[in-house]
């Protein structure tokens, strides 16, 4: 991985001019900052055989290793829509659990597509107040053009829909499901409190952040008048 630092360049342009491009916000990354995740082997990066570079995310780590983010998702024009997304979303992921097997993931992002990769690897909506409250985290958002936004919400909420893998409730829900399996066979195990899982509609989920989105920015227009 220190061997690809050369990337860095190339990966925090391209995430830059995509957020321009979508008109959304990101949190700036400097290509020094990109390094050192590749040298601390905390970032997966995709490329070609003859080394062309596909696509790119990196961990970030909060209060003590009690959270960690899976950030900085971008992945090179040419490649798009091929699913190199989704395998990156699910190496980072995995290397995550890996290095941080007690830590809650969460992320933060106004992309459909990635909501729905969230959620197929586990990860379930949640309001702002369930993630980090680190302020260096959140200092983070003040390159993004909806930081206003933000503060106005008292950090609250935000266009971004924030998400979060929780490992307690993920081995709850494995313990639930061979619960009912046991059940099934005729054994018997203890009772277990159900959790909070996300098995809603997507398109509806969809169409409820867009409107959540709406709402925000015409707040937001209004205050600027």
């Amino acid at each position: 991985m220190p061997d690809d630092a050369h990337y860095a360049e190339q990966i925090t342009t391209e995430m830059e001019e995509s957020a321009k491009a979508r008109g959304t916000g990101i949190a700036k990354r400097s290509p020094d900052y990109i390094r050192q995740k590749m040298e601390e082997g905390k970032a997966v990066i995709a490329l070609t055989e003859d080394g062309t570079w596909v696509g790119f995310c990196y961990i970030e780590e909060w209060e003590h290793r009690k959270y960690v983010a899976n950030s900085g998702l971008i992945v090179a024009p040419a490649f798009r829509k091929t699913g190199v997304a989704t395998e990156i979303k699910r190496k980072i992921f995995e290397l995550s659990r890996q290095k941080y097997p007690n830590s809650k993931i969460f992320g933060l992002t106004t992309g459909l597509a990635v909501m729905k990769i969230n959620s197929d690897l586990g990860y379930e909506p949640v309001t702002y107040s369930e993630l980090t409250s680190d302020e260096t985290f959140w200092k983070g958002c003040q390159s993004c053009i909806n930081y206003d936004i933000l503060m106005s919400k008292e950090r609250k909420n935000c266009l971004c829909t924030a998400m979060l893998f929780d490992p307690v409730e993920a081995a709850e829900k494995q313990h639930q499901l061979m619960q009912t399996a046991a059940q099934q066979n005729g054994a018997t195990m203890p009772e277990q409190k159900e959790k909070r899982h996300f098995k809603g509609n997507l398109t509806l989920f969809a169409r409820w952040v867009r409107f959540k989105q709406y709402v925000l920015l015409k707040a937001s227009k209004k205050r600027k008048v």
